[in-house]
């Protein structure tokens, strides 16, 4: 493998060093202006003719209390070449032909890109619209040499950090790291020896898709030689775009369980599915952050707390790995809203994005993840799969990510995104069938006239291969059986089925991902009522069936999953009513059940609700990605209500029936203040999407089959304007809106703990049919036999920053459990039950956290009357903040405390860490 060795060109040096002497806006301008030219003469001789007009600089803009880095400033070119701003490189330039006869002359560098180059590096407002970024940031055409990768090289620890397979992982909540490195390490052999007799046009071919429907997957690598190629395939949920298929439960009821367990059986399923349908690489976990409520593929990922969505994609990475196919974390990273996704420059500081948006991904890179997919959105100005910062520094030089990164699907801009760390474009063509392609021929003319090390080919070729060793896919691997753009041609589909039981787990996680926000007087479970009411179009099925709507864009009765390609799908759907008038028949008693599936007509509501022994409303709120517009909300939601007249609804049913329960299908929160309070509403479920057993799933709850023991993973506020982060709209044509992070570590329950805002129900809670009590917390530091890095921990206790180069920030000594934390959990009610203990830690004042954050969590079964210990361990890492000017993981100096409890905010005990 090999990494970009540095060589700046005039304009970046002069740039790196303008802003190191603190020069004005105005004068970097006038400097980049003054020198654009200059530059296009210092390029090497074999690309002196091509006209790219292009701007360079430092490649993470630090934030105005942080100083570029020595590390930043000295490792490797920053990038982004976006397709309004920079040459377009024709896709049918012959192996053979020079740099200048590769880029084509009809889609020439834009006559823009000199005043972009020059323009002011800010955001300027437009009237009275969004935020407008007027610069963004390109690699210039240079000669680009390589050096390779240090491998990461942590010795196996038996019983600590044991070599392994991901086809061998460790079970869930396992205090054993895996060590995949050795497995690397003969992937990579492997890999390097099958490419050693290949020609630069065979290596080129496996780094680039074959376009847009050009294969039967949605992403499709070719058959080189004795490499049979690759199919790539979405969604986080299940496989796309076929039939007999599992649609599981979304990423976000997954993280609702807060069941390790749970989440990585939901990944081995779906991984068994993946590979049982010929798939080599499974598009997801998704793991971006939630950071706006409205977001509208929040609902794929796993919450809005770094920690809980990190282990939830270790969780999900290791059994979808386990299960055979290749996983692939996504989308990498800011990428936190659907409009404007592709014109959109994300503005994060350097401490920010290690403490909040990569921890994910380095948990990823940890679970031993295959692939990562770069994003469509900017990162402080540069292309995120163009980003030398985010691609290379951090991904793979940090982190020590030995799998490649492949690109989301047209959010690939330039030939050069090569030297910024991008390894395999998809779909391969720079727009949907426009038979050009920005690698291919070109990526093999600009190794051809020096611009390109092909070294960095062979690493490129070298990675993906070696993931394709990883998981053993050299060895039987099941054929392609389905046409994703053609599910019915019965030539290309096999209509293999692949469910095996996968719907018990579907529906085991429906249940336990269910958050019992209410229940007043006991008034769930239900117990044999003698009438029922279901009211609402959640209630039921759609008009269209499950899967009438393409790519689920639409909202039309019960709701299991969002909409765009992060679905499947359903083999069937279980709807509320269907199941609640099955168990309603299993009633010995028998049960009399009605219902009215219009939201609209409030009086027939109300009159179907007047004296049930229960009224049972069910409604929801959707979302998803912006290339389906439903009811006017284009991906993100417009707002947080809840749909379909929800609000009115429930009023309606409350004032007619005393005993009204709600049951939200949700994709996040929303804002539920208009009834929430009203003393007739006894019951609130909030089942987020539970997948094909949906009704199922709910009936095991309201019943009390299952105890509720799901956890929100986001915070649900009284207020909109109560969140830390706002939905950025507005923009047009080419322009590209600036997202300010200015909340910084401070998202969803971290903002509202520091600005002391309440919220309706916190993150973390839920409540059980049950109670619980929490005693004899014990907390002591642990001691290890091996002193293989005792230097590294001497240093750290000193509170010396860590050491982030050649995989650094994943070192097993910062990772491994330094501190245990011990406590019993006794049920004091009358029923077996759940708990979910969460441990939130208080950093003292002088690393300037929020208040309270979330370092650790155990799922405990008690039985009723029973006490069951609990462990819950933490690690050097957990005690440290990133130090964005040391470039490091760092203890910050003063006491730590931490309390553990039942949510964010309901602390049962605390305790102080013994450093």
């Amino acid at each position: 493998m090999v990494v970009l060795n540095a060589r700046l060109s005039a304009v970046y040096a002069l740039l790196l060093a303008a802003i190191a002497h603190g020069q004005s806006s105005s004068e970097l301008s006038s400097a980049v202006a003054s020198s654009a030219a200059a530059s296009t003469t210092a390029v090497s001789s074999g690309v002196t003719s091509v006209p790219f007009t292009t701007s360079a600089v430092a490649s993470s803009a630090p934030s105005s209390s942080e100083s570029v880095s020595s590390s930043a400033a000295s490792s490797g070119v920053v990038s982004s070449v976006s397709a309004s701003f920079s040459t377009v490189v024709s896709a049918t330039s012959a192996a053979s032909q020079s740099a200048s006869s590769a880029v084509s002359s009809s889609v020439a560098a834009s006559e823009s890109a000199s005043a972009s180059a020059s323009a002011s590096v800010s955001a300027s407002t437009i009237g009275s619209g969004p935020p407008i970024e007027t610069t963004h940031f390109t690699i210039p055409i240079s000669s680009y040499a390589f050096t390779s990768f240090p491998v990461p090289s942590a010795s196996p620890i038996p019983g600590v950090f044991p070599a392994t397979s991901p086809q061998s992982p460790p079970p869930p909540g396992s205090s054993l790291i895996p060590d995949f490195g050795p497995a690397w390490k003969r992937a990579h052999a492997r890999a390097k020896k099958l490419i050693s007799g290949w020609s630069l046009e065979q290596k080129v071919a496996t780094t680039t898709g074959v376009g847009w429907m050009g294969g039967r997957c949605v992403g499709n690598i070719p058959a080189v030689a004795d490499f049979p190629g690759l199919c790539l395939e979405d969604s986080p949920l299940g496989v796309r775009d076929t039939d007999f298929v599992t649609a599981f439960p979304t990423g976000i009821t997954a993280a609702a369980t807060w069941q390790r367990s749970l989440i990585r059986a939901r990944g081995l399923a779906m991984g068994r599915e993946f590979k049982g349908k010929g798939v080599h690489v499974a598009l997801g976990p998704m793991m971006n952050m939630g950071r706006i409520a409205q977001g509208g593929r929040n609902w794929e990922g796993f919450g809005a707390d770094p920690f809980l969505s990190g282990e939830a994609a270790y969780e999900t990475i290791l059994g979808l790995q386990e299960g055979g196919v290749q996983a692939c974390a996504k989308h990498y990273i800011n990428n936190e809203q659907e409009h404007f996704r592709t014109q959109e420059t994300s503005e994060v500081d350097d401490r920010t994005e290690h403490e909040i948006y990569f921890h994910p991904f380095l948990r990823s890179v940890q679970a031993g993840v295959a692939s990562v997919m770069c994003s469509y959105n900017l990162i402080n100005g540069t292309y995120a799969c163009e980003n030398d910062r985010t691609l290379n520094q951090l991904l793979k030089g940090e982190a020590g990510f030995q799998g490649y990164v492949m690109s989301d699907w047209g959010a690939h801009h330039s030939t050069l995104a090569a030297v910024a760390g991008m390894d395999m474009s998809m779909p391969g063509d720079i727009t949907f069938q426009s038979h050009t392609s920005w690698w291919g021929a070109n990526l093999t003319a600009f190794v051809q006239n020096g611009t390109i090390d092909e070294r960095r080919v062979d690493d490129m070729a070298e990675r993906i291969l070696a993931a394709w060793y990883l998981l053993d896919q050299d060895n039987n691997y099941p054929e392609v059986s389905f046409n994703a753009f053609f599910m019915n041609d019965p030539a290309t589909n096999e209509h293999v089925n692949v469910q095996d039981d996968h719907y018990k787990v579907v529906r085991e996680i429906g249940a336990a991902g269910t958050v019992l926000l209410k229940n007043v007087d006991n008034a769930l479970p239900l117990n044999k009522p003698r009438s029922i009411a279901l009211i609402g179009n959640d209630a039921g099925p759609s008009s269209r069936g499950p899967n009438g709507y393409s790519d689920r864009g639409g909202d039309d009765g019960v709701l299991a999953m969002g909409w765009g390609s992060g679905t499947t799908q359903f083999p069937y759907l279980i709807t509320p009513l269907e199941a609640i008038q099955a168990r309603a028949r299993q009633d010995s008693s028998g049960s009399q059940v009605s219902w009215f599936l219009n939201n609209w007509d409030l009086n027939g509501a109300a009159a179907t609700a007047l004296d049930q022994d229960v009224a049972i409303v069910f409604v929801n709120a959707d979302s998803g990605e912006d290339y389906i517009t439903v009811d006017g909300n284009e991906g993100d939601r417009k707002n947080l209500t809840l749909w379909q007249n929800a609000d009115a609804l429930i009023e309606a049913v409350a004032g007619a029936n005393r005993n009204t329960v709600v049951v939200a299908h949700s994709v996040g929160p929303a804002i539920i203040e208009p009834w929430i309070e009203n003393p007739n509403v006894t019951a609130v479920l909030w089942a987020g999407l539970p997948g094909q057993e949906a009704g199922n799933s709910i009936v095991d709850v309201l019943y009390g089959d299952v105890n509720p023991s799901g956890r929100l993973p986001y915070t649900i506020a009284k207020r909109p304007e109560d969140y830390s982060a706002q939905l950025v709209t507005g923009g047009s044509g080419s322009e590209i809106l600036r997202i300010d992070y200015t909340e910084g570590l401070n998202i969803d329950y971290r903002h509202f703990d520091a600005n002391n805002i309440d919220p309706r129900f916190e993150f973390g809670f839920g409540l059980s049919y049950t109670t619980f009590s929490y005693s004899g917390l014990h907390v002591r530091r642990l001691t290890h036999a091996d002193r293989t890095s005792a230097a590294q921990e001497e240093a750290w206790a000193a509170g010396k920053a860590s050491s982030a180069l050649d995989g650094g920030v994943a070192a097993l000594w910062l990772h491994r459990p330094a501190f245990e934390v011990t406590f019993n959990v006794k049920n004091t009610g009358a029923r077996d039950g759940t708990e979910i203990a969460q441990l939130y830690l208080h950093f003292p004042p002088s690393a300037n956290e929020p208040p309270s954050v979330l370092r650790g969590f155990a799922d405990v079964s008690v039985p009723k009357g029973g006490q069951t210990k609990a462990t819950i361990t933490l690690s050097r890492y957990d005690l440290s903040v990133w130090d964005a000017e040391a470039q490091g993981w760092r203890k910050p100096e003063g006491e730590f405390t931490f309390s553990v409890g039942t949510s964010s905010r309901d602390f049962r005990l605390k305790g102080t860490i013994p450093l």
